[in-house]
């Protein structure tokens, strides 16, 4: 991505592209091994794939790694690594029907476990998305369109508490310090719940139009005060400042179609990369204060076709990835 906010046409080297024989939708890149990239692909039935591929920097190239595919019932809403670069076992996490994790070695996947959110049905309603708790990474909390949120103790396989997060579908979720997370709905609102309290929640966000459905969040990791969320069908990426709930301090308005993705920098604070349907990946930087004519991002790369998904890890800061059609693609920053 170059820095001028003219569509930008990068040096070949600096975009490496993955084609896969199916639409691809999640992607994870791994803290413990960071050539390691997972990707799900979306195919609207039972049968879908995890791939894991090897990305080398050295020769600009995605390949898939074929003894560590596998299959996955339902497209997976989201993958992640375990966020540990030191952790024993080299884990990832999926969400669809189940929230699933699976140990990734280095010539097989064994599946590890399947975790099943409802008390009284072998079935559970489907999962939208999940994070993983940096700072304890024993936990893991889950959305579903049940408006629930639950947070799992996966080293011992159980709930550590289920809560009713909202009215309606909970679309995504969030953890900001070790027991705080933040979730986004269908009924329009970002609440933020702290396990020591969970009797309570507090509403910083609520969509301008009622019932808009928000659909995407993040948490800034580099500065918990701010977090970014998109609404349904909206160009707008709105963000906040916790300290100050109900009025977003930017609101990002430089897409020419609906936000699909959103991700922080993860070394920087004030930097954020937002995806859509107009085919673009958008670069900001967050000035200290906006001025009237709204913000400009920094840069931006054309993909030609509707992005889906972008992930920028910890593990590869220099990388953004994004998704679009049956390709994956990491662009250098």
């Amino acid at each position: 991505m170059d820095n001028s906010t003219q569509e930008s046409h990068p040096r070949p080297e600096n975009v490496v592209t993955f084609d896969s024989p199916y639409q691809i939708y999640a992607m994870a890149i791994s803290a413990a091994n960071r050539r390691r990239i997972a990707v799900g692909s979306f195919i609207e039935e039972l049968n879908n794939r995890v791939d894991i591929l090897s990305f080398s920097e050295d020769s600009s190239s995605l390949n898939s790694i074929p003894s560590l595919s596998f299959d996955h019932p339902y497209p997976p809403t989201k993958l992640l690594f375990h966020p540990s670069p030191s952790a024993p076992r080299n884990l990832l996490a999926s969400s669809g029907d189940f929230l699933r994790l699976w140990e990734i070695k280095d010539a097989s996947i064994d599946p590890v476990s399947t975790l099943n959110n409802s008390k009284s049905s072998e079935y559970s309603a489907p999962l939208t998305s999940f994070d993983w708790n940096e700072a304890e990474p024993r936990r893991i909390g889950t959305s579903s369109i049940d408006t629930t949120c639950t947070i799992w103790d996966i080293e011992k396989g159980v709930v550590e508490t289920q809560l009713i997060a909202h009215d309606k579908e909970v679309y995504d979720i969030a953890w900001g310090e070790a027991g705080v997370f933040a979730s986004v709905s269908a009924d329009g609102s970002v609440r933020i719940f702290d396990l020591r309290d969970k009797e309570h929640s507090t509403i910083i966000y609520e969509s301008p139009t009622p019932d808009t459905p928000l659909l995407r969040l993040a948490w800034n990791k580099q500065d918990l005060r701010y977090m970014a969320t998109t609404l349904m069908d909206s160009n707008k990426i709105v963000i906040l400042d916790i300290r100050s709930p109900t009025m977003p301090v930017a609101e990002l308005e430089r897409h020419n179609a609906s936000v699909n993705a959103i991700a922080w920098a993860p070394q920087s604070c004030r930097h954020i990369c937002s995806a859509g349907d107009d085919g673009q990946a958008l670069l900001w930087e967050l000035p200290t204060v906006a001025g009237p004519n709204g913000i400009d991002p920094m840069s931006m790369y054309s993909a030609g076709a509707e992005v889906n998904q972008l992930q920028w890890s910890a593990a590869q800061p220099d990388w953004i990835a994004i998704a679009f059609g049956n390709k994956m693609q990491m662009l250098k920053v």
